[in-house]
């Protein structure tokens, strides 16, 4: 995909990667970027960064994206890019309430189905577009410690399989993006295990995701050695599973 005057929208764009990829799709000729985030001052001081439009926005709210995408499309233009980027991190293991399931399950997993309801019908009557979903490494692997996160961001990669296998010949892109520890609030704590391969700044995973969309490829891996794990995974699950049973020895001790 060239990001030359497109339109895109970024959710959970007021700080962290959100703010990155917006400066990024600005940068690379964006016509225009429309950032949302609960955090609405952060959202507004993106959008006067880059030049773009800036709105509160729950994604856990269906009703709320819809208006928003209703709502860009008549004040911009035709969403060419949505970027469902807005995520937690809440919940550890299996005594976490279910009302923190339900939360995390809301905002990491069904934000993306409800732009994806409310946007490719409309996406598929122009002709195409694209979805990019940020998930994570967890997406594709596991959260040590958090049950949660594993379990929403796994299946944000595999709705988006969905979506891509469903309507890709209808000319619907799609790419998930699956990070390690990258620099940001959710991280402020320390990189926890996603830190095994380093912590990357923000900006570098905005630069990849840049590349990725260019190749238009499904998974957008800042961290390549995320591809080996996949694989060893894919091939020897048990071998998998006993090492990172090992890995959570090693990170609960140290």
């Amino acid at each position: 995909m060239d990001l030359k005057d497109k339109i895109v929208v970024v959710t959970g764009g007021a700080g962290g990667i959100g703010r990155a990829m917006a400066q990024a799709f600005a940068n690379e000729g964006a016509r225009h970027v429309a950032v949302a985030d609960m955090n609405e001052a952060g959202a507004a001081e993106t959008a006067a960064m880059i030049g773009g439009s800036s709105a509160q926005l729950d994604v856990s709210d269906e009703a709320a994206i819809k208006a928003y995408i209703d709502k860009v499309e008549a004040e911009i233009g035709p969403i060419d890019l949505f970027c469902s980027n807005a995520g937690i991190g809440v919940g550890e293991g299996l005594e976490t309430p279910n009302d923190v399931w339900e939360t995390i399950w809301q905002v990491n997993t069904m934000s993306h189905m409800y732009a994806a309801r409310h946007l490719v019908p409309k996406m598929i009557a122009r002709g195409g577009g694209y979805l990019l979903n940020t998930a994570s490494a967890a997406g594709l692997l596991a959260q040590i410690g958090s049950i949660t996160y594993s379990v929403t961001k796994a299946a944000a990669v595999a709705m988006a399989e969905w979506i891509s296998i469903t309507h890709g010949n209808d000319g619907i892109k799609v790419s998930v993006l699956c990070p390690q520890a990258v620099r940001t609030a959710m991280t402020a704590g320390g990189p926890g295990v996603a830190g095994v391969d380093g912590m990357m700044e923000a900006d570098e995973v905005a630069n990849v995701v840049v590349e990725g969309l260019r190749d238009e490829r499904f998974l957008i891996l800042p961290h390549p050695e995320v591809a080996a794990y996949v694989e060893r995974k894919g091939t020897d699950r048990d071998r998998w599973l006993t090492g990172m049973r090992r890995l959570q020895e090693r990170y609960l001790i140290d």
